[in-house]
């Protein structure tokens, strides 16, 4: 078992590179698939979640080699259409091989993903589009059959909630198939712009990513390119709510500010300075915290509630009151407790959360219980007196390239152990 061991109360200065995103590289590796040849990702952090999806493709019959932030796949002729058990339940993110695999290959089986329990994350939306579109689809025992006798036929579709999966994995189906897909209420995310430039960049004609409707003419193939990872707008926003905390001074090379312009808002009226240039944003923070009114977790361009965790570590240190409003996932409280053992003040009740500000947190020993709940953790240990021991560390890995090395760099007192 790993542990962080942090001793607080270091204010972070300095510059850091942000890593690649997580979100966009799982399906861009999913999405190697569909190309002939090979297929180059610049930029792709060295995280659980990636090295499972590579396993993911190599179990499909796909060469994928990695050369320390690049990885190299070789997709010419898969010869596989089944994703192992195992792997499918390490992440969530797995099922967006469905709709890649059946675009490739014409069938496809996989069971039920894994990852963080934060709610239920139903897979109709996906279901659905692909029976509209010719799949024939079966699930027994947990596991899904899809096959496409006829092939994958063009259709339009239109989701009842923009969920960002069921639109990456609609693209990825609609990719080479036959005639036009429209996707209306489609998920806007940059990660989807991402995966639609990717695409086109191979041969895909796909337009209107960014918007709420989205248009995929199929091809008859897709070839392989060089394309550079975007960068996490997700770390962006936990090492701003990092350098909030800590009233720091930190330089974020890479980071966009078009990717988390929800967050800087918020931010701002904590009284923050966060200052955007062509390549990178500067956050600092020199004053005491002050607390927000309402921050409510939406679809993008809302506020992601991927960084609602973080931004609520910070705000426990905020002068007054300030409440949180979750509306995507029921479970994604799950890290106030932990919160509350280092001293924060946080009631719940539904998907609401009032924190009032603390005047200090202090260290303990406290467990992530998901990916953003244990990055929040990070974030409050950082300004704790005294030291924190974090516990089951595997799922911060899941989202950020050896968290520690990245904040030391910054100068947090902060270590990796194995006991």
């Amino acid at each position: 078992m790993q542990k962080l061991v942090i001793d607080g109360e270091k204010r972070l200065s300095g510059e850091i590179e942000v890593q690649g995103a997580k979100n966009s590289a799982l399906p861009l590796l999913a999405a190697s698939l569909l190309c002939k040849g090979e297929t180059v990702l610049i930029g792709c952090p060295k995280l659980s979640d990636v090295y499972a999806s590579c396993r993911i493709l190599g179990c499909l019959g796909c060469e994928c080699k990695a050369q320390g932030n690049t990885i190299i796949i070789k997709a010419e002729a898969p010869c596989g259409c089944c994703v192992p058990d195992e792997l499918m339940r390490e992440m969530r993110s797995s099922i967006v091989f469905l709709g890649a695999v059946l675009g490739r290959t014409g069938e496809c089986k996989l069971s039920f993903p894994g990852g963080c329990q934060l709610g239920p994350r139903p897979i109709d939306l996906h279901l659905s589009a692909l029976r509209q579109m010719g799949a024939v689809i079966t699930e027994r025992h947990g596991m899904l059959r899809c096959t496409c006798p006829g092939g994958l036929k063009g259709a339009e579709l239109v989701l009842s909630f923009p969920s960002v999966g069921a639109t990456e994995n609609i693209i990825l189906a609609a990719a080479l198939a036959t005639g036009q897909t429209v996707i209306r209420n489609a998920a806007r995310e940059p990660e989807i712009v991402d995966l639609a430039n990717f695409l086109n960049l191979c041969g895909a004609e796909i337009s209107g990513a960014g918007s709420d409707t989205i248009i995929i003419e199929g091809v008859r193939e897709l070839n392989g390119c060089e394309y550079k990872v975007m960068p996490d707008r997700i770390v962006v926003s936990t090492l701003m709510a990092a350098a909030a905390i800590t009233g720091g001074e930190v330089s974020l090379k890479g980071a966009r500010a078009e990717d988390v312009g929800a967050v800087i808002p918020v931010f701002e009226q904590m009284g923050c300075g966060i200052y955007s240039y062509s390549d990178r944003l500067f956050v600092t923070r020199s004053k005491k915290l002050r607390s927000v009114e309402t921050v409510r977790t939406m679809p993008y361009p809302g506020f992601p509630t991927d960084a609602q965790p973080m931004t609520m570590a910070a705000l426990s240190l905020a002068n007054g009151t300030s409440i949180v409003i979750e509306n995507i996932f029921e479970n994604r409280f799950r890290h106030v407790d932990e919160l509350a053992r280092m001293g924060a003040d946080i009631k719940t009740s539904g998907r609401a959360a009032v924190i009032d500000g603390v005047s200090r947190l202090y260290g303990a020993k406290v467990h992530a219980p998901d990916l953003r709940g244990g990055a929040a953790l990070v974030v409050a240990a950082l300004a704790a007196e005294g030291r924190t021991e974090l516990f089951d560390v595997k799922y911060i890995d899941r989202g950020y390239e050896e968290i520690e090395k990245q904040l030391s760099q910054l100068g947090a007192s902060i270590i990796r152990v194995s006991e």
